[in-house]
C-alpha cells in the first residue's frame, strides 16, 4: 500500500504551510472547481521537475499556471484586447487561456514545454483562491494523478495515486464541476479550442467571435489533455454499449433499465442531467476499475453542452494503450 500524504483541511494555518512548501520547491495537491490540482512553483525549473516526475508526466506536455486574478496573469503572459474580454468574462473560472508568454516572464520554460505560449487561468474554487493569494506566485499545476490515469475529484482519489510524492493534500471536499477546464488558444488570429469543458463554444462565441474546433488532435500537445490517450482507467473501456458482457460493468446513463446483467454497474445521472454525469464520471470510472471487471461498457452521451466534453474524456480513456 501506498505510503499515505499529508492530509489537511483548508485551514488558515494549513493555507501557510501549503505556501511554505510550495515556496521551498515542495509539491501540493489542492481542490479547484474542476478537479484537484497537483501544484508547483511555476518560475521553479526544480519544482517543475518534480512535478513531471511525480506524475510520470512527459516533459513535452504543457502545463497549466493558475494565478490569482487577471493583475496577475498579465505579469506572467500577454493579453490582447481579446483575451482580456474573455478573462473578464469567464475568470475566476473554469477557462484556460493559451497565450503569448511575456518576453522575459518569471515563469519556468519547462510549464510551457518550450513553446512560446502558456495556459493561464483563475481558478473559482475559494481554497485554490486562497492559497494563490497567500503564497503570491504563480503556481503551475497538472491533476493530481499519475500520468494517463483518471483525474481526482476527491482527496482521496489523490492519495490513492501520487502517495508521498505529493507533499501536502488541502482537503476542500469534492470538486464541484468534476472535469477539467476547458482550454482555449487565445494567441492567434483564429480562437481554436484545445480541450473542451464546461464552458461552452457557444458561450465563448457569444463573447469573442468563431471558435475553430479541430477535428484531430496535435502531433504536439499546446495544452494539457491532448494526448489520444488519457483519463484511462487500468481496464479497456467501450463507448456506446447498448448490452452489458457478463464479466463487464456498465456506466450507465439515463434510464438504464433495458440494459441487464454484467458484474457492477453504476449510473452517471439517473435522471439525464449532463452536470450531474460530469460530476460523476471520473469518481464513478475509479470505481469501477477493478481486477475482477474484465472492461468498463458505458452507455451513449448525448454530444451537447458539457456532454461534449465528457465525451472527449471518455473517447481519451477509451483509447487502446
Amino acid at each position: 500500500m501506498m505510503p499515505r500524504p499529508d492530509i489537511q483541511p483548508p485551514s488558515s494555518a494549513a493555507v501557510a504551510r501549503a505556501c511554505d512548501l510550495l515556496r521551498a520547491g515542495d509539491l501540493v495537491a489542492f481542490p479547484t472547481e474542476t478537479v484537484y490540482g497537483l501544484g508547483a512553483d511555476a518560475t521553479s525549473d526544480h519544482a517543475i521537475s518534480a512535478l513531471f516526475a511525480a506524475k510520470g508526466r512527459p516533459e513535452f506536455n504543457p502545463l497549466i499556471v493558475h494565478v490569482a486574478d487577471a493583475a496577475a496573469a498579465a505579469e506572467v503572459a500577454s493579453f490582447d484586447a481579446r483575451a482580456t474580454l474573455l478573462a473578464s468574462a469567464f475568470w475566476a473560472g473554469p477557462l484556460t487561456l493559451v497565450v503569448p508568454r511575456l518576453p522575459g516572464s518569471p515563469l519556468s520554460s519547462l510549464v510551457s514545454a518550450g513553446l512560446e505560449t502558456v495556459g493561464v487561468r483563475v481558478p473559482g474554487h475559494p481554497v485554490a483562491r486562497a492559497l494563490l493569494k497567500a503564497v503570491g506566485r504563480p503556481i503551475a499545476a497538472a491533476s493530481a494523478n499519475r500520468s494517463g490515469g483518471v483525474s481526482p475529484t476527491a482527496p482521496m482519489h489523490v492519495g490513492e495515486s501520487l502517495g508521498e510524492r505529493v507533499a501536502m493534500i488541502l482537503a476542500g471536499g469534492r470538486c464541484p464541476i468534476g472535469i477539467e477546464s476547458t482550454v482555449l488558444d487565445a494567441s492567434r488570429d483564429r480562437l481554436v479550442l484545445l480541450r473542451p469543458g464546461s464552458v461552452s463554444v457557444g458561450e465563448i462565441e457569444s463573447v469573442a467571435g468563431p471558435v475553430e474546433v479541430p477535428d484531430r488532435d496535435p502531433e504536439r500537445p499546446q495544452s494539457p489533455g491532448q494526448l489520444s490517450r488519457h483519463y484511462a482507467p487500468s481496464i479497456p473501456v467501450r463507448l456506446n454499449a447498448t448490452s452489458v458482457g457478463s464479466d463487464e460493468a456498465l456506466l450507465a446513463f439515463g434510464p438504464d433499465g433495458l440494459i441487464r446483467g454484467g458484474v457492477a454497474r453504476v449510473n452517471l445521472s439517473p435522471q439525464g442531467d449532463l452536470y450531474e454525469a460530469a460530476n460523476n464520471l471520473f469518481a464513478m470510472l475509479r470505481g469501477l476499475d477493478k481486477p475482477g471487471h474484465a472492461s468498463i461498457a458505458v452507455m451513449t452521451i448525448p454530444a451537447q453542452g458539457i456532454g461534449i466534453a465528457i465525451n472527449d474524456r471518455l473517447r481519451r480513456a477509451a483509447t487502446a494503450p
